[in-house]
């Protein structure tokens, strides 16, 4: 067996629904497998046990975590999308940031032509380019 390293984004009750709006936002995204929590399991019935999506073309693993904890995602780490057209960029960063937060909003940066760093609804990082 090779050895692989996948992002595994957990959540708090909202798995699906993120996963729901990066697959309907994000060009070349899908969920691939939901596995849910059923009665008499750690979590609640009906979240997200395991999940598998391709946002963007990249693999990505998703929980609902049955417990509460004291954290939740950084944005140390983010996904970063290159955008094919500035529209594109434009409509992921606005799309995406909306109800979330903006950490650089969309502008020329000397290194892109056009780029956003938003933090999402449910707290994933994105940095939206065109090179």
């Amino acid at each position: 067996m090779t050895a692989r390293a996948l992002p595994f984004l957990m959540f708090e009750g909202r798995a699906e629904e993120a996963l729901s709006f990066y697959a309907s936002t994000i060009p070349d995204s899908r969920i691939v497998d939901i596995v849910r929590y059923g009665e008499g399991q750690a979590g609640k019935a009906g979240t997200v046990m395991r999940a598998k999506a391709i946002i963007a073309g990249q693999e990505v693993l998703a929980t609902d975590s049955p417990m509460q904890h004291d954290f939740t995602f950084t944005p140390a780490l983010s996904f970063f999308v290159d955008c094919s057209t500035e529209e594109e960029v434009e409509r992921l960063a606005n799309t995406l940031g909306e109800g979330g937060q903006v950490f650089m909003p969309l502008d020329n940066y000397g290194f892109s032509r056009r780029f956003a760093w938003v933090g999402d609804r449910f707290g994933v990082s994105w940095q939206v380019n065109l090179p």
